[in-house]
Formats: structure tokens, C-alpha cells, sequence
């Protein structure tokens, strides 16, 4: 194990270790011109201990047996040390080590003398540690100290804290070892404590993340050396079974992940409460390291299996081989949980959703690998649990974008981003323009003209629909007054605008619609609103007053999507409702004229007698050929809408078809 100097290391270029040298290639020290160490191999640390007017050495006074037996004391002290110390000479060779140091190695104290220092703690196994020696043997470093892990002769490895330090007035350095291994093996007993999970005993969310770090990190540097080598270009994208086995001698350049959630974790919580759930959990670890050990090995050893907090688990595969040994570990993990866990004589069956993502490493983060699982985790609980789901970027794609345009809705509603088309209604009897639907158009910045369907959705979920469908009415009121004043002698058009249910039950849309008509000048019966079916036909309490408000107001009400959600008949004969919207998939049933399906025709015919006998007016979507419209007007529809007629176009245009001549039927 490297050891790590306290102090910078000096830039000039670490010497090679030294070879086994004779004894008699050292220099020897010349003794004419210094004085004995009074205490051989007494460092600095130890000297200052003591107060130097007491030294032998500051004391001229002394008479020369006063001296010597004080230096005899010293050396004494030396050798009885219980640290292990040993006086180097400046080539790194021993001059004399006292006891501990011989009982430390497992030998004679005397047997340690002309061996080379570095040899003997494992100084030179390294080229920092080895040049930080050789600066504190030449005087140009005041000490140094690194953690070495040292062999005993009998076997066992022992940690050790080594110091160099040089002796004062002399040209030697003394060379302390503490035996830490006792404080090493309390530093690893804490950290496992630290690292682990007390419940699953399995690494936990920090050991997991210093461990995916890792692997990213080391999975970079075998792409730079395989780059560097000559080898497959980093982030290449061929990925066989030979370049896998091929790239950094057995690594695959790739990393995978399953991150797991238990389904319905919580209610084992709540009703047999958190001692049988730490039992659930024990039993799920226990489970998912037995699938991640069933599923080999790597050059990196066998996957990491590690509860991130909660019911929430992963397991890391480095060096994977591509996306079907995920997906096979992922299947095998949902096979293993789907059996029952007997926990005391309780029977417990639960089930995961599973998120799995499996890329090249280079050029991955641990942030953004994390956070990719995690939207794939949601993707498989939201797809209905019990499954496990591969990450899509175009999915994921799509869910930015949908983040992107939800942060910057509301702020658009206040910026004027938002803009009206209008699509006409056709009459099927004799083709002239009844009415327009009006359709909202987000001209982003960025993303260009959004349709309705890309935004309408989150409107409703973050509750900027009140304020855009308050726009969007007072907008398309304006509009249609507007052209009833521009062709006073044409028949006036009515405007369709579609209410989100949402807007029923945030805001007064009674209040709102009868203000707006009142601002514009438009004639209430000018003006319908839209509800889809689902909305409309559950409506009870306040939505069912504020449609019936409404209604006695003079405004019409349209069900929208006619026939494909609850289609409960008994509802139209109670709801204040005047207008059916069929919709298109109905319409499009009549498109192969050659090969018609009767059943469809049927089914209309029937939805238009029912209504009529109602009272209620019909309008048929996604009209796009005259063969549907001839249909449509020989089964009694009233109006259509579709590309037969027009598209969806700006004000302008609508005002060029009022007056003018009637529309294909």
C-alpha cells in the first residue's frame, strides 16, 4: 500500500530503489570532527520533549563520567523504547535499531544493522513515497511520514505508521514505526458501519455511489489507454462479443444498473408495521444478491447490490456485456420476488417495478446515469408495476421536452405566446360554414407552433388551463363578433371553444362567460362550449349547475369525443346538452367505401336517430373525403368538420369563406 508524504514532494525526479549494496561502499562518517549522538536515533519529535539545558551536549560544565553516564541513559532509554525506532545513516542503511524494531519484524535487533531502511518498511515500492525518503536523507525535507502494510515473518500483515525525521547535528535520520493496525481495523469496522445498510446489511446509497464513481472513473481511463494503444476508438458504438472481451483486457468499456422499487411497500408498513417490514426488506436483499451473484462475475468482481434508502434498491454491473444481460437479471429479479416470503409464519407476496438503464461509460456521470434510472423506474410504475422497463432517449426526450414546456406555460400565457385557429363546421344538407371550432396554437421560442395536444394536457395538471382557457374564450368571442360586424348581412357564425373540466371546478366559468359576452357584444347562442365525455358524464354538484347555468344562459353545450369513453345513454337525457360530436374513429370506418363495414354505419345511424329524438344536434369529425360526407348526410348527420373542408386556418381565411360559395358535400 502507497503511503502518502505529509509535506510536497521535491520536483527533483525520484532515484531508483537502491540494489543490495556492500557495507563497505558506505562512507563512513569521519569522527574527528563530530560529536556522538547522545542518544542514537533520537528524532527531533523526541529531543524537543526534553529540555535541551539538560542535554549532556549544553552542559560543558559536566564533567566527562557525568556526561557518559547520562549518554548511557540515553541509549538505554533508546533500547527499551516501546516504538520501534532504528538510526539511518544518510545512504539509508541502519546503523541501529533498538528492540521493538527487531520484535516488530520478528527478529534480532542486531540483525537489522547494514540492511537498507527502505527494504526492510517498504519505502521504495513506490516512487512518491521513495523520493520523499531520499529528500529527508539528504537534508533537504525536514520529515516525512506514510502508512505501510508490512509482512511478519509468521504470516499475519500488520499496518504501520512510518516516520523520517532527521537527527539535529547530525547526518543521520531516525526512522520510528508504530504499529496501527488495531486503529486501521476500528477505521474499517466504523466505515463498514458507515457504509451499510443496519436493516438489509447490504451497501448503502454512499458505498453505492463511491462505487459507481469508480467504475465510471476507471472505465475513462481504460478508454484513454485504449485510445492511446491503438485500440477501438473511444465511444465507439461496435459492440460484439469480441470488442467487449477485447477492450482493457477484459473490460467491456460499458456500465449497467436495475433500480428497483417494491410495489405497495408502504401497506405492509402501515398494516403489519416496521418490524415485519425490516424482516420484507432483509428478505428481498437476501433474494436479489443471490439473482446478482447467479449472474456472473467481471473482471471487477461480482455485481453490487446496495439499498439506496426506503424500499428503493439497485444493482450495478460494470464491464456489462449490452442491454439483454440486464434485461435477463431484471427478469430473473422479478421471478425471484414474485415468489411468496414466509416471515414467521406470515405469507407476504410483493412484486418491483424495475428501471434498467445499460450504456457505454465513457462520458457518463453518476448524476446522470441516476437520474436516467430513475425516470425509468417511474416509466414502469406508471406502465402498471410489476414489470421492468429499458430506458428510451426518445422517450425521455419527450418527458425534457414536456419538463421544458411546463416550466415556461404560465410565463408564456403572460407573454402573448399563444395564438387561435379556427376550423370550419360544415352544414352536410347544403355546405355553407354553420361555425367554427376555435383551436389554440403555443408558438414557442424554441419548439415553433405547438398543436393543442402537446400542452393542453399539462395546462390541466398544473392549473394554467383557468388562465389560457380565459384567454383562449375571450379571444375566439372577440373573433366571432368581429366577423358578425364585418358581414352584417350574412348569417352570423357561431364560435366552438373547448372547456377543460379542470376550468369548471378552479374558477367561475359562469361568471367568466357571461363577463366575456357582455366585454365582445357576441349573442349567447353565438357561442359553444365543448367538454369531452369523460368530463361531461360524470358530472355531478357543481359542474352539472354550472352546465346547466349555462345552458339557461342561451350558451349550447357539445359532448366532444363522442362514443369513446363512458357512452352512458341515460346521461344525455339529464345533462344540458345540445350538441353530439362524433368521434372520428367512427368517421374513418366509412373511408373504404369498397369494403364498408356495415357495423359502422349502424352504429352512427343509431347515434344520429337517438340524438335527433333528443332533441340534439349531430357533427362528425375527421370528414376527409366527399364519400364519407355522402354517407354522413344520407345516415342525418347535421354538420362536419375535417380536412374535406378546410384545416384549421387563421382569421383571415374564415372571413374569405363567409358569404362565399357553399363547401363541397
Amino acid at each position: 500500500m502507497s503511503g502518502t508524504p505529509e509535506e510536497p514532494v521535491h520536483p527533483e525526479p525520484p532515484e531508483t530503489p537502491p540494489s543490495d549494496r556492500a557495507v563497505t561502499e558506505r562512507h563512513a562518517e569521519p569522527c574527528a570532527t563530530r560529536q556522538p549522538d547522545p542518544v542514537p536515533g533520537l528524532g527531533p519529535e523526541h529531543r524537543a520533549a526534553l529540555r535541551p539545558e539538560l542535554l549532556p551536549e549544553f552542559r560543558p560544565e559536566l564533567t566527562a563520567d557525568r556526561r557518559a553516564a547520562e549518554l548511557r541513559d540515553y541509549r538505554a532509554a533508546f533500547r527499551a523504547a516501546q516504538l520501534a525506532m532504528a538510526v539511518v545513516d544518510q545512504d539509508g542503511i541502519v546503523v541501529t535499531a533498538n528492540d521493538s524494531f527487531g520484535a516488530l519484524l520478528g527478529t534480532e535487533a542486531g540483525a537489522l544493522r547494514e540492511q537498507a531502511a527502505a527494504d526492510l518498511v517498504d519505502l521504495a515500492s513506490d516512487g512518491r513515497t521513495w523520493h520523499a525518503y531520499r529528500e529527508v536523507l539528504r537534508g533537504r525535507r525536514s520529515r516525512f511520514r506514510c502508512t505501510r502494510r508490512l509482512k511478519h515473518p509468521d504470516g499475519r500483515s500488520l499496518w504501520a505508521e512510518v516516520t523520517v525525521s532527521p537527527v539535529p547535528d547530525s547526518r543521520r535520520v531516525l526512522l520510528s514505526v508504530a504499529d496501527i493496525s488495531d486503529r486501521r481495523e476500528l477505521q474499517a469496522r466504523l466505515r463498514h458501519l458507515q457504509m451499510h445498510d443496519p436493516v438489509t446489511r447490504l451497501p448503502n446509497r454512499a458505498l453505492f455511489f463511491e462505487r459507481l464513481s469508480a467504475a465510471l472513473e476507471a472505465a475513462a481511463q481504460d478508454a484513454v489507454h485504449d485510445t492511446a494503444t491503438g485500440g477501438a476508438p473511444v465511444g465507439s458504438s461496435y459492440e460484439s462479443h469480441e470488442s467487449h472481451e477485447s477492450y482493457g483486457y477484459g473490460r467491456t468499456g460499458r456500465i449497467g444498473l436495475c433500480y428497483l422499487d417494491l410495489d405497495g411497500f408502504k401497506a405492509v408498513n402501515d398494516t403489519l408495521g416496521h418490524r415485519v417490514g425490516d424482516r420484507l426488506l432483509a428478505a428481498v436483499a437476501a433474494r436479489l444478491t443471490e439473482c446478482a451473484d447467479s449472474d456472473g462475475y467481471t473482471r471487477s468482481g461480482g455485481h453490487l447490490v446496495a439499498r439506496l434508502g426506503g424500499d428503493e434498491f439497485a444493482i450495478l454491473v460494470e464491464d456489462s456485456t449490452g442491454t439483454e444481460q440486464l434485461a435477463d437479471l431484471a427478469r430473473s429479479v422479478l421471478r425471484a420476488l414474485q415468489l411468496p416470503f414466509d416471515l414467521g409464519g406470515q405469507r407476504l407476496s410483493v412484486s418491483a417495478s424495475i428501471g434498467v438503464v445499460e450504456r457505454t461509460a465513457q462520458g457518463t456521470t453518476a448524476t446522470a446515469l441516476m437520474q436516467d434510472a430513475d425516470t425509468t423506474l417511474y416509466w414502469a410504475k406508471a406502465d402498471g408495476k410489476a414489470r421492468w422497463t429499458l430506458f428510451d432517449p426518445e422517450r425521455n426526450a419527450h418527458r425534457m421536452t414536456r419538463q421544458a414546456l411546463s416550466s415556461t406555460l404560465r410565463p408564456a400565457v403572460e407573454r402573448g405566446e399563444f395564438g387561435l385557429e379556427y376550423q370550419p363546421l360544415v352544414d352536410l344538407t347544403d355546405g355553407a360554414v354553420r361555425g367554427v371550432e376555435a383551436l389554440v396554437r403555443w408558438n414557442h421560442p424554441q419548439f415553433g407552433s405547438l398543436p393543442p395536444n402537446r400542452f393542453i394536457g399539462i395546462a390541466e395538471e398544473d392549473g394554467s388551463i383557468v388562465e389560457l382557457g380565459r384567454w383562449v374564450l375571450r379571444t375566439a368571442c372577440r373573433q366571432a363578433r368581429q366577423w358578425q360586424k364585418d358581414h352584417p348581412r350574412e348569417r352570423p357564425i357561431f364560435v366552438s371553444v373547448n372547456v377543460a373540466v379542470r376550468q369548471v371546478w378552479d374558477s367561475d366559468l359562469v361568471a367568466d362567460v357571461a363577463g366575456i359576452l357582455a366585454e365582445t357584444g357576441l349573442a349567447p347562442h353565438l357561442l359553444q362550449l365543448e367538454l369531452t365525455e369523460s368530463a361531461v358524464m360524470g358530472s355531478a354538484g357543481r359542474p352539472l349547475q354550472a352546465l346547466q347555468a349555462l345552458s339557461d344562459m342561451g350558451v349550447r353545450i357539445a359532448i366532444d369525443d363522442f362514443g369513446t369513453g363512458y357512452s352512458n345513454l341515460a346521461y344525455l337525457s339529464r345533462l344540458p346538452v345540445s350538441v353530439l360530436k362524433l368521434d372520428g374513429s367512427f368517421v374513418r370506418g366509412f373511408q373504404d367505401e369498397e369494403h364498408a363495414n356495415p357495423a359502422d354505419e349502424l352504429i352512427v345511424e343509431a347515434l344520429v336517430q337517438l340524438a335527433h329524438r333528443l332533441g340534439l344536434t349531430v357533427t362528425a369529425e375527421c370528414v376527409e373525403t366527399s364519400g364519407q360526407a355522402a354517407r354522413l348526410r344520407r345516415i342525418g348527420c347535421d354538420t362536419g368538420q375535417g380536412w374535406l373542408y378546410s384545416r384549421a386556418v387563421a382569421p383571415d381565411r374564415i372571413a374569405e369563406l363567409i358569404g362565399t360559395a357553399p363547401q363541397p358535400v
